[in-house]
């Protein structure tokens, strides 16, 4: 019951992300239908790029700031805040109306919403993910799956949100029929509203993560100079993997239900379109799932680089045998299906385990927020990236343009392997609290005065939360790592 209770924390803490991968996968399907319902506006203004790529600029933002706020106000304060903004931003971007209902001025208030509900979807990762990898290592969580728990309370939430992105509009679809397509793109994006809404209520009774309370620097000035001494390296190296994870998959997965739109010809009904997108998309699971149980056995490391080479094996067959896969959608809806879970199974679910667990918890809000912001830059540039890229390739029309993407990618996740291989340190269970202590003695040997981190007996948080655990142990002193 102990370590049940304490997965459930890992969950609440991560599950948010969910809102994540629906914000970011509905809008593929939401692209599809504005192109049909608003052709002139959408083409005039690049509106299908701006919508999809406007939600990474806001994240972008969002993890920032709140990396940040997340490590000197403290992990739940940032959780809660972030729901909320979802919560709010997804109802109103279900309401987008312009002036006298014009198409423009909807779609100009949809991509500020998209901005701005960015910015909360950006604020889980630093605040959400880190709260889940502390969650991960308490006591009462056996080690050995430590790993597993937060691969499947963040990435596969993310994934099963892109699988219920594909899926709800085509219930909704199937409901309001072709002659109400208003109808299903807004109900799509007001949606996201429930899952927001029942994350906040499932936070409210959380409490700061033990590595916050004992580690963080939240009531002392941060030595950014011998952070940045100490972890540059594996911090930009887990930053470039990121991006080039982001440019990859993201664009791929918020295209899906396009490129599927291309092979089976503009005359497909939509129920076509995005009944192909949910099979495409459901293949994200087996890999974010099959891998949050390798990751315990390989490490992050090198369960990521396994990953990154079986993606790119994947995609160069699916370049070489396009011209046939794309006489049996079947065969290509399962090559490309492939692709993207080899993706999951690797840097898919180990660059946010690299990035949480990599660096000490003091500033582990603003590493990953780092990290994870250059890999949203990466998505961003990937979205403005995709259609130029087939132009550049022959076009759309040709197979050389049809293509062209995939190859990149795939050299591309060969790429991130070899950076993965050389500059990415693997990582061992309970490896928090073993870099925590190490990062102490790093600063005590550069002369900077660690008494004062950790949550002091003036903190409401420390004096509510933390007298059960003085009580159980009195050899945790206020400020100091149990570790110590």
């Amino acid at each position: 019951m102990v370590e049940l209770k304490k997965i459930s924390m890992v969950f609440a803490a991560g599950t948010a992300l969910f809102s994540d991968g629906y914000a970011n996968g509905v809008i593929g399907s939401v692209n599809t239908i504005l192109k049909r319902l608003y052709p002139e506006a959408v083409a005039k203004n690049n509106y299908s790029t701006t919508l999809s790529s406007l939600a990474f600029a806001g994240t972008i933002v969002g993890m920032l700031v709140f990396g940040y706020l997340s490590d000197k106000i403290g992990r739940k304060f940032g959780m809660m805040f972030a729901t909320g903004i979802v919560a709010v931003f997804s109802g109103l971007s279900a309401a987008s109306s312009g002036a006298h209902h014009s198409a423009t001025g909807t779609l100009a208030m949809l991509s500020a919403c998209r901005f701005l509900l960015g910015i909360g979807v950006g604020a889980e990762y630093p605040c959400g993910s880190v709260a889940a990898s502390e969650q991960s290592e308490e006591e009462g969580i056996d080690k050995n799956s430590q790993h597993r728990w937060f691969a499947l309370a963040t990435n596969a939430m993310i994934d099963f949100g892109f699988v219920v992105a594909a899926f709800v509009p085509l219930v909704l679809y199937w409901i309001f029929g072709p002659d109400h397509l208003r109808a299903v793109w807004r109900l799509s994006l007001g949606l996201g509203v429930v899952p927001a809404v029942a994350v906040f209520l499932w936070r409210l009774r959380m409490e700061q993560p033990t590595r916050y309370k004992t580690d963080s620097m939240r009531n002392v000035q941060i030595p950014y100079m011998l952070v940045l001494r100490r972890y540059w390296v594996s911090l930009a190296a887990i930053s470039a993997a990121w991006f080039i994870y982001d440019f990859i998959t993201y664009p791929f997965g918020i295209y899906s239900s396009t490129v599927v739109s291309t092979i089976t010809g503009d005359t497909s009904s939509l129920t076509t379109i995005f009944g192909w997108n949910v099979v495409i998309n459901l293949f994200y699971m087996p890999g974010t799932i099959g891998g949050a149980f390798v990751v315990d056995y390989l490490g992050p490391k090198y369960t990521m680089i396994a990953g990154l080479v079986l993606q790119a094996i994947f995609g160069f067959i699916m370049s070489g045998a396009y011209v046939e896969l794309k006489k049996h959608i079947a065969g290509f809806a399962v090559i490309y299906g492939i692709f993207l879970s080899f993706g999951e199974l690797g840097p898919g679910n180990c660059l946010g385990l690299l990035a949480s667990k990599s660096g000490p918890t003091a500033v582990r809000g603003q590493y990953y927020g780092i990290a994870a912001a250059i890999g949203k830059v990466g998505a961003f540039v990937g979205t403005w990236a995709f259609p130029p890229m087939i132009d550049a390739f022959g076009g759309p029309d040709s197979n050389r343009g049809n293509t062209g993407p995939f190859w990149v990618g795939s050299g591309l996740a060969l790429l991130s392997a070899l950076i993965t291989f050389a500059f990415i340190k693997p990582l061992s269970h309970d490896g928090m609290i073993e870099e925590d202590k190490k990062f102490r003695e790093y600063l005590q040997a550069h002369g900077f005065d660690t008494t004062q981190m950790g949550l002091t007996s003036s903190d409401e948080e420390w004096s509510q939360n933390s007298q059960s655990e003085k009580e159980k142990d009195p050899s945790i002193v206020v400020g100091e790592s149990p570790a110590l």
